[in-house]
Protein backbone atom coordinates (compact mmCIF):
# COMPACT_ATOMS: atom_id res chain seq x y z
CA UNK A 1 0.00 0.00 0.00
CA UNK A 2 1.02 3.62 -0.47
CA UNK A 3 2.63 5.98 2.02
CA UNK A 4 3.20 9.91 2.45
CA UNK A 5 0.90 12.14 -0.13
CA UNK A 6 3.76 14.75 -1.33
CA UNK A 7 6.71 12.05 -1.39
CA UNK A 8 5.85 10.04 -3.78
CA UNK A 9 3.94 7.71 -1.17
CA UNK A 10 7.11 5.77 -0.82
CA UNK A 11 6.70 4.21 2.96
CA UNK A 12 3.52 2.49 4.22
CA UNK A 13 1.19 5.01 6.16
CA UNK A 14 1.37 5.33 9.69
CA UNK A 15 -1.23 6.66 11.25
CA UNK A 16 -1.22 8.83 14.53
CA UNK A 17 -4.26 10.32 16.13
CA UNK A 18 -3.91 12.58 18.96
CA UNK A 19 -6.72 12.52 21.06
CA UNK A 20 -9.42 9.90 22.14
CA UNK A 21 -12.92 11.63 22.51
CA UNK A 22 -15.05 10.84 19.54
CA UNK A 23 -13.29 12.66 16.77
CA UNK A 24 -10.43 10.78 17.63
CA UNK A 25 -11.95 7.49 17.90
CA UNK A 26 -14.33 7.48 14.89
CA UNK A 27 -10.89 8.74 13.14
CA UNK A 28 -9.06 5.69 14.55
CA UNK A 29 -11.86 3.64 13.60
CA UNK A 30 -12.48 4.18 10.28
CA UNK A 31 -8.73 3.69 9.77
CA UNK A 32 -8.44 0.42 11.46
CA UNK A 33 -11.44 -0.69 9.30
CA UNK A 34 -9.30 -0.20 6.15
CA UNK A 35 -6.65 -1.73 6.84
CA UNK A 36 -4.51 1.54 8.03
CA UNK A 37 -1.75 1.40 10.59
CA UNK A 38 -2.99 3.66 13.44
CA UNK A 39 -2.41 4.29 16.92
CA UNK A 40 -4.74 6.52 19.37
CA UNK A 41 -2.70 8.32 22.16
CA UNK A 42 -5.21 9.65 25.15
CA UNK A 43 -3.62 11.93 27.30
CA UNK A 44 -6.20 11.15 30.43
CA UNK A 45 -7.06 7.18 31.81
CA UNK A 46 -10.14 7.33 30.54
CA UNK A 47 -11.55 7.89 26.41
CA UNK A 48 -14.02 9.56 25.12
CA UNK A 49 -13.24 13.09 25.90
CA UNK A 50 -16.46 14.98 27.03
CA UNK A 51 -18.95 12.22 26.17
CA UNK A 52 -17.79 9.44 28.89
CA UNK A 53 -19.14 7.84 31.49
CA UNK A 54 -17.61 8.53 35.34
CA UNK A 55 -18.40 6.44 38.77
CA UNK A 56 -20.11 8.33 41.91
CA UNK A 57 -21.26 6.48 45.05
CA UNK A 58 -21.68 3.05 42.94
CA UNK A 59 -23.45 4.37 39.88
CA UNK A 60 -22.69 5.25 36.37
CA UNK A 61 -23.07 8.95 35.40
CA UNK A 62 -22.15 10.68 32.54
CA UNK A 63 -19.97 14.16 32.68
CA UNK A 64 -23.20 15.10 30.25
CA UNK A 65 -26.16 13.86 29.79
CA UNK A 66 -26.56 13.81 25.97
CA UNK A 67 -29.13 12.45 23.76
CA UNK A 68 -28.52 11.77 19.71
CA UNK A 69 -30.52 12.06 17.17
CA UNK A 70 -32.19 9.90 14.39
CA UNK A 71 -30.79 12.14 11.58
CA UNK A 72 -27.12 11.62 13.31
CA UNK A 73 -26.17 8.72 10.46
CA UNK A 74 -22.44 9.07 10.80
CA UNK A 75 -22.84 7.90 14.92
CA UNK A 76 -25.02 5.32 13.87
CA UNK A 77 -22.83 3.80 11.18
CA UNK A 78 -20.38 3.64 13.20
CA UNK A 79 -21.96 2.44 16.68
CA UNK A 80 -23.32 -0.56 14.30
CA UNK A 81 -19.35 -1.11 12.80
CA UNK A 82 -18.36 -1.17 16.48
CA UNK A 83 -20.79 -3.86 17.43
CA UNK A 84 -23.49 -1.79 19.08
CA UNK A 85 -27.10 -2.93 19.24
CA UNK A 86 -28.98 0.25 18.95
CA UNK A 87 -32.41 -1.46 20.54
CA UNK A 88 -30.40 -2.42 23.52
CA UNK A 89 -28.06 0.60 23.62
CA UNK A 90 -30.51 3.66 22.96
CA UNK A 91 -34.12 4.05 23.15
CA UNK A 92 -35.86 5.22 20.01
CA UNK A 93 -38.86 7.71 20.10
CA UNK A 94 -40.68 9.58 17.90
CA UNK A 95 -40.18 13.37 18.20
CA UNK A 96 -41.85 14.44 21.89
CA UNK A 97 -41.04 18.16 23.36
CA UNK A 98 -42.84 18.55 26.00
CA UNK A 99 -41.91 21.58 28.03
CA UNK A 100 -43.69 20.82 31.57
CA UNK A 101 -46.63 22.82 32.23
CA UNK A 102 -46.92 24.83 28.98
CA UNK A 103 -46.34 23.14 25.92
CA UNK A 104 -45.93 19.78 24.24
CA UNK A 105 -45.41 18.57 20.93
CA UNK A 106 -45.55 15.00 18.95
CA UNK A 107 -44.30 14.41 15.60
CA UNK A 108 -47.53 12.92 14.07
CA UNK A 109 -46.66 9.18 13.41
CA UNK A 110 -48.30 8.47 10.66
CA UNK A 111 -47.25 10.86 8.09
CA UNK A 112 -43.96 11.67 6.36
CA UNK A 113 -41.04 14.00 7.13
CA UNK A 114 -41.73 16.94 6.70
CA UNK A 115 -45.63 16.45 7.16
CA UNK A 116 -45.27 14.98 10.22
CA UNK A 117 -43.64 18.34 12.14
CA UNK A 118 -46.38 20.58 10.68
CA UNK A 119 -49.15 18.21 11.90
CA UNK A 120 -47.14 18.20 14.75
CA UNK A 121 -47.63 21.69 15.47
CA UNK A 122 -51.08 22.31 14.15
CA UNK A 123 -52.24 19.93 16.82
CA UNK A 124 -49.61 21.09 19.61
CA UNK A 125 -50.85 22.11 23.27
CA UNK A 126 -50.74 25.36 24.68
CA UNK A 127 -49.51 27.14 21.30
CA UNK A 128 -52.09 29.45 20.21
CA UNK A 129 -53.44 29.11 16.57
CA UNK A 130 -51.49 32.33 15.92
CA UNK A 131 -48.63 30.77 17.56
CA UNK A 132 -48.75 27.89 15.41
CA UNK A 133 -49.41 29.32 11.95
CA UNK A 134 -46.28 31.45 12.80
CA UNK A 135 -44.32 28.21 12.95
CA UNK A 136 -45.45 26.53 10.51
CA UNK A 137 -44.96 29.70 8.28
CA UNK A 138 -41.32 29.69 9.36
CA UNK A 139 -40.87 26.32 8.52
CA UNK A 140 -42.22 26.31 5.27
CA UNK A 141 -40.02 29.49 4.96
CA UNK A 142 -37.30 26.99 5.87
CA UNK A 143 -38.12 24.71 3.21
CA UNK A 144 -38.17 26.63 0.66
CA UNK A 145 -35.15 28.48 1.33
CA UNK A 146 -33.32 24.88 1.41
CA UNK A 147 -32.74 25.60 5.08
CA UNK A 148 -29.52 28.21 3.96
CA UNK A 149 -29.43 31.57 4.52
CA UNK A 150 -26.52 33.64 2.06
CA UNK A 151 -25.65 35.54 5.09
CA UNK A 152 -25.33 34.31 8.40
CA UNK A 153 -26.86 35.95 10.90
CA UNK A 154 -27.89 35.79 14.66
CA UNK A 155 -31.34 33.53 15.66
CA UNK A 156 -32.45 36.00 17.63
CA UNK A 157 -32.23 38.15 14.70
CA UNK A 158 -33.55 35.83 12.09
CA UNK A 159 -36.37 34.95 14.42
CA UNK A 160 -37.33 38.98 14.56
CA UNK A 161 -36.73 39.18 11.14
CA UNK A 162 -39.45 36.25 10.67
CA UNK A 163 -42.17 37.80 13.29
CA UNK A 164 -42.12 34.78 15.74
CA UNK A 165 -44.09 35.57 18.32
CA UNK A 166 -41.72 35.77 21.50
CA UNK A 167 -43.69 32.70 22.98
CA UNK A 168 -42.93 30.54 20.81
CA UNK A 169 -39.50 30.74 20.35
CA UNK A 170 -39.32 31.05 24.31
CA UNK A 171 -41.20 27.37 23.97
CA UNK A 172 -40.18 25.81 21.30
CA UNK A 173 -37.32 27.87 18.82
CA UNK A 174 -34.67 28.39 22.12
CA UNK A 175 -35.03 25.12 23.52
CA UNK A 176 -33.79 23.65 20.83
CA UNK A 177 -31.62 26.06 19.90
CA UNK A 178 -29.38 25.29 23.51
CA UNK A 179 -30.09 21.81 23.33
CA UNK A 180 -27.85 21.72 19.63
CA UNK A 181 -25.78 25.04 19.56
CA UNK A 182 -25.72 24.89 23.22
CA UNK A 183 -25.36 28.72 22.55
CA UNK A 184 -27.50 31.51 23.36
CA UNK A 185 -30.15 33.05 20.78
CA UNK A 186 -28.25 36.60 20.55
CA UNK A 187 -25.01 34.66 19.21
CA UNK A 188 -26.12 31.78 17.87
CA UNK A 189 -25.79 30.71 14.27
CA UNK A 190 -28.70 30.69 12.47
CA UNK A 191 -27.21 28.56 9.66
CA UNK A 192 -26.03 25.66 11.69
CA UNK A 193 -29.10 25.87 13.13
CA UNK A 194 -31.34 25.76 10.19
CA UNK A 195 -28.66 22.57 8.74
CA UNK A 196 -29.99 20.89 12.10
CA UNK A 197 -33.29 21.26 11.41
CA UNK A 198 -33.06 20.23 7.73
CA UNK A 199 -31.27 16.86 8.24
CA UNK A 200 -33.96 16.42 11.76
CA UNK A 201 -37.18 17.57 10.21
CA UNK A 202 -36.66 17.61 6.11
CA UNK A 203 -35.74 14.30 4.84
CA UNK A 204 -36.88 10.98 6.87
CA UNK A 205 -39.42 10.82 9.54
CA UNK A 206 -37.01 8.65 11.62
CA UNK A 207 -34.42 11.19 11.36
CA UNK A 208 -36.41 13.56 13.95
CA UNK A 209 -36.26 10.54 16.45
CA UNK A 210 -34.94 11.15 19.98
CA UNK A 211 -32.18 8.51 20.96
CA UNK A 212 -31.84 8.30 24.45
CA UNK A 213 -28.85 6.25 25.82
CA UNK A 214 -29.85 3.58 28.11
CA UNK A 215 -25.92 3.17 29.38
CA UNK A 216 -23.26 5.40 30.17
CA UNK A 217 -21.65 7.15 27.28
CA UNK A 218 -18.04 5.26 27.46
CA UNK A 219 -20.13 2.04 27.41
CA UNK A 220 -21.91 3.30 24.42
CA UNK A 221 -19.13 4.98 22.94
CA UNK A 222 -15.86 5.08 23.47
CA UNK A 223 -15.56 1.20 24.72
CA UNK A 224 -17.00 -0.34 21.47
CA UNK A 225 -14.93 1.52 19.22
CA UNK A 226 -11.60 1.06 21.45
CA UNK A 227 -11.99 -2.40 21.22
CA UNK A 228 -12.57 -2.39 17.55
CA UNK A 229 -9.82 -0.66 16.81
CA UNK A 230 -7.59 -3.26 18.33
CA UNK A 231 -9.75 -6.01 16.89
CA UNK A 232 -8.59 -4.46 13.99
CA UNK A 233 -4.58 -4.37 14.65
CA UNK A 234 -4.98 -1.02 15.37
CA UNK A 235 -3.41 0.37 19.23
CA UNK A 236 -5.15 2.28 21.82
CA UNK A 237 -2.93 3.68 24.23
CA UNK A 238 -4.29 5.80 27.31
CA UNK A 239 -2.35 7.90 29.96
CA UNK A 240 -0.04 8.90 26.58
CA UNK A 241 0.32 12.42 26.43
CA UNK A 242 1.63 13.96 23.22
CA UNK A 243 2.90 17.50 24.02
CA UNK A 244 4.32 18.63 20.73
CA UNK A 245 4.20 17.04 17.06
CA UNK A 246 7.12 18.12 14.90
CA UNK A 247 8.59 17.79 11.41
CA UNK A 248 10.66 14.81 11.00
CA UNK A 249 12.11 13.11 7.85
CA UNK A 250 9.32 10.61 7.78
CA UNK A 251 6.28 12.99 7.75
CA UNK A 252 6.29 13.89 11.79
CA UNK A 253 7.81 13.11 15.67
CA UNK A 254 5.39 13.01 18.05
CA UNK A 255 7.46 14.07 21.56
CA UNK A 256 5.47 12.60 24.81
CA UNK A 257 6.20 13.57 28.54
CA UNK A 258 8.76 11.38 28.66
CA UNK A 259 10.84 13.07 25.54
CA UNK A 260 10.40 10.03 23.17
CA UNK A 261 10.23 10.96 19.71
CA UNK A 262 7.82 8.55 17.72
CA UNK A 263 7.52 9.10 14.44
CA UNK A 264 4.16 8.82 11.80
CA UNK A 265 3.42 9.51 8.38
CA UNK A 266 0.45 11.33 8.95
CA UNK A 267 -1.15 12.78 11.91
CA UNK A 268 -4.72 13.38 13.00
CA UNK A 269 -4.85 16.14 16.35
CA UNK A 270 -8.25 15.59 17.95
CA UNK A 271 -7.39 17.47 21.00
CA UNK A 272 -9.41 20.53 22.35
CA UNK A 273 -8.66 23.52 19.69
CA UNK A 274 -7.49 25.71 23.16
CA UNK A 275 -4.69 22.96 23.26
CA UNK A 276 -3.83 23.17 19.47
CA UNK A 277 -1.61 26.49 20.16
CA UNK A 278 0.84 24.34 22.47
CA UNK A 279 0.89 21.06 20.56
CA UNK A 280 1.88 22.95 17.18
CA UNK A 281 4.03 25.80 18.81
CA UNK A 282 7.24 24.37 16.84
CA UNK A 283 5.37 24.32 13.02
CA UNK A 284 5.38 28.06 11.80
CA UNK A 285 3.32 27.36 8.66
CA UNK A 286 0.41 26.23 11.41
CA UNK A 287 -0.23 29.82 11.94
CA UNK A 288 -3.09 30.52 10.05
CA UNK A 289 -5.32 27.07 11.56
CA UNK A 290 -3.87 28.23 14.82
CA UNK A 291 -5.42 31.85 15.17
CA UNK A 292 -8.51 30.40 13.92
CA UNK A 293 -9.03 27.98 16.73
CA UNK A 294 -7.57 30.63 19.12
CA UNK A 295 -10.13 32.89 18.53
CA UNK A 296 -12.63 30.50 19.27
CA UNK A 297 -14.32 31.13 22.59
CA UNK A 298 -16.77 28.47 24.62
CA UNK A 299 -19.72 27.83 26.48
CA UNK A 300 -20.59 25.03 29.60
CA UNK A 301 -22.81 22.85 30.29
CA UNK A 302 -23.64 21.86 33.77
CA UNK A 303 -25.46 18.40 34.51
CA UNK A 304 -26.87 18.26 37.74
CA UNK A 305 -27.79 14.76 39.22
CA UNK A 306 -30.39 14.73 42.52
CA UNK A 307 -30.90 11.25 43.92
CA UNK A 308 -34.44 10.88 45.37
CA UNK A 309 -36.48 7.79 46.91
CA UNK A 310 -36.22 4.93 44.10
CA UNK A 311 -40.14 4.81 43.83
CA UNK A 312 -40.25 8.21 42.66
CA UNK A 313 -40.03 9.01 38.81
CA UNK A 314 -41.46 10.88 35.90
CA UNK A 315 -44.45 10.67 33.52
CA UNK A 316 -41.48 10.90 30.56
CA UNK A 317 -38.46 10.21 30.45
CA UNK A 318 -37.39 13.42 29.20
CA UNK A 319 -39.27 16.81 29.91
CA UNK A 320 -38.02 21.00 29.31
CA UNK A 321 -38.92 23.42 31.96
CA UNK A 322 -38.98 26.93 31.02
CA UNK A 323 -38.57 30.57 33.21
CA UNK A 324 -35.46 29.10 35.07
CA UNK A 325 -32.16 27.36 35.33
CA UNK A 326 -33.12 24.14 34.47
CA UNK A 327 -34.22 23.17 30.76
CA UNK A 328 -34.13 19.85 30.50
CA UNK A 329 -34.61 16.79 33.16
CA UNK A 330 -34.18 13.20 32.40
CA UNK A 331 -35.40 10.46 34.63
CA UNK A 332 -32.61 8.05 34.74
CA UNK A 333 -34.65 5.29 36.41
CA UNK A 334 -36.41 5.00 32.99
CA UNK A 335 -33.22 4.68 30.95
CA UNK A 336 -30.51 3.69 32.68
CA UNK A 337 -32.23 1.59 35.55
CA UNK A 338 -31.20 3.93 38.16
CA UNK A 339 -34.17 4.22 40.31
CA UNK A 340 -35.14 7.80 41.45
CA UNK A 341 -32.10 9.31 40.12
CA UNK A 342 -33.08 12.75 38.04
CA UNK A 343 -30.27 14.29 35.79
CA UNK A 344 -30.72 18.12 35.49
CA UNK A 345 -29.21 20.09 32.21
CA UNK A 346 -28.12 23.64 32.17
CA UNK A 347 -26.59 24.83 28.88
CA UNK A 348 -24.64 28.00 28.04
CA UNK A 349 -23.94 30.83 29.42
CA UNK A 350 -26.05 32.38 32.42
CA UNK A 351 -26.64 33.91 36.01
CA UNK A 352 -26.11 30.23 36.80
CA UNK A 353 -21.93 30.55 36.23
CA UNK A 354 -21.87 33.07 39.06
CA UNK A 355 -23.33 30.97 42.28
CA UNK A 356 -21.78 28.00 43.62
CA UNK A 357 -22.21 24.13 42.48
CA UNK A 358 -24.17 23.49 45.97
CA UNK A 359 -26.32 26.61 45.43
CA UNK A 360 -26.97 25.57 42.07
CA UNK A 361 -27.71 22.22 42.82
CA UNK A 362 -30.39 23.76 45.82
CA UNK A 363 -31.87 25.86 43.40
CA UNK A 364 -32.45 23.44 40.68
CA UNK A 365 -33.71 21.22 43.50
CA UNK A 366 -36.27 23.90 44.25
CA UNK A 367 -36.88 24.31 40.34
CA UNK A 368 -38.11 20.16 40.63
CA UNK A 369 -39.95 20.38 43.60
CA UNK A 370 -42.00 23.44 42.00
CA UNK A 371 -42.89 21.58 39.06
CA UNK A 372 -43.34 18.07 40.19
CA UNK A 373 -44.36 18.46 43.88
CA UNK A 374 -44.32 14.34 44.72
CA UNK A 375 -41.00 13.97 44.21
CA UNK A 376 -40.00 15.31 48.05
CA UNK A 377 -36.40 16.53 48.91
CA UNK A 378 -32.96 14.76 47.18
CA UNK A 379 -31.07 12.29 49.15
CA UNK A 380 -28.27 13.75 47.49
CA UNK A 381 -26.87 15.90 44.54
CA UNK A 382 -23.58 16.11 42.24
CA UNK A 383 -23.00 18.62 39.67
CA UNK A 384 -20.84 18.33 37.09
CA UNK A 385 -19.24 21.38 35.49
CA UNK A 386 -17.74 21.40 31.71
CA UNK A 387 -16.88 24.81 31.84
CA UNK A 388 -15.51 24.88 28.20
CA UNK A 389 -18.11 21.94 27.26
CA UNK A 390 -18.37 23.60 23.59
CA UNK A 391 -17.14 26.11 21.16
CA UNK A 392 -19.91 29.00 21.30
CA UNK A 393 -21.27 28.10 17.88
CA UNK A 394 -21.55 31.79 17.17
CA UNK A 395 -23.15 33.58 13.81
CA UNK A 396 -20.72 34.23 10.98
CA UNK A 397 -17.58 32.28 12.90
CA UNK A 398 -14.86 31.20 11.04
CA UNK A 399 -14.01 27.01 11.86
CA UNK A 400 -10.88 25.83 10.33
CA UNK A 401 -10.81 22.86 8.00
CA UNK A 402 -9.80 19.63 8.69
CA UNK A 403 -7.17 19.59 5.97
CA UNK A 404 -4.21 22.19 7.31
CA UNK A 405 -1.80 23.85 4.66
CA UNK A 406 0.96 20.87 5.98
CA UNK A 407 0.88 17.93 3.92
CA UNK A 408 -0.48 15.06 6.21
CA UNK A 409 -1.67 17.01 8.86
CA UNK A 410 -5.28 16.94 10.10
CA UNK A 411 -7.48 18.84 12.48
CA UNK A 412 -10.77 16.20 13.86
CA UNK A 413 -13.27 17.66 16.24
CA UNK A 414 -17.02 18.89 16.35
CA UNK A 415 -15.23 22.93 16.13
CA UNK A 416 -13.72 22.34 12.50
CA UNK A 417 -15.39 23.19 9.15
CA UNK A 418 -18.44 21.82 8.70
CA UNK A 419 -22.50 22.71 8.98
CA UNK A 420 -23.07 20.74 12.29
CA UNK A 421 -23.04 22.34 16.10
CA UNK A 422 -20.90 20.95 18.69
CA UNK A 423 -22.84 17.61 19.27
CA UNK A 424 -21.20 14.21 18.77
CA UNK A 425 -22.60 13.59 15.48
CA UNK A 426 -20.25 16.83 14.39
CA UNK A 427 -17.00 15.43 15.78
CA UNK A 428 -17.80 11.91 14.51
CA UNK A 429 -18.49 13.63 11.22
CA UNK A 430 -14.99 15.51 11.47
CA UNK A 431 -12.88 12.30 12.78
CA UNK A 432 -14.54 9.98 9.86
CA UNK A 433 -13.77 12.87 6.76
CA UNK A 434 -10.18 12.97 8.35
CA UNK A 435 -10.05 9.36 7.76
CA UNK A 436 -11.25 9.13 4.94
CA UNK A 437 -8.91 12.25 3.65
CA UNK A 438 -6.19 9.40 4.44
CA UNK A 439 -7.52 6.76 2.97
CA UNK A 440 -7.96 8.22 -0.51
CA UNK A 441 -4.58 9.11 0.01
CA UNK A 442 -2.79 6.25 0.23
CA UNK A 443 -5.08 4.15 -2.40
Amino acid sequence: MAGLDHMGKELAARVAVIGGGCAGLAAASRLAENGINVTLYEASPHLGGRARGLSWKGLRLDNGQHILLGAYSETLCLLKLAGVDEATALLRLPLQLTMHGAFELKACTLLPAPLHILAGLLSAKGLSWSERFAAIRFMVWMRLTNFTLLHDETLESLFTRKSQPARLVQLLWEPLCLAALNTPLNKASANVFLSVLRDSFARKKQDSDMLLPRCDLSALIADPLAAYIEQQGGAVKTHAPINQVLKATSGFALITDAGESLEYSHVVMAVSPFRLSTLTSELSEYTESRQLTEQLSYQPIYTVYLQYAENTSLATPMQGLTGGISQWVFDRGQLYGQQGLLAVVVSAEGSHQAITQEALAIAVADELAAAFPHLGQPLWHKVIAEKRATFSCEANILRPHQVTVIPNLYLAGDYTAGDYPATIEGAIRSGVQCANYIIGSTQ
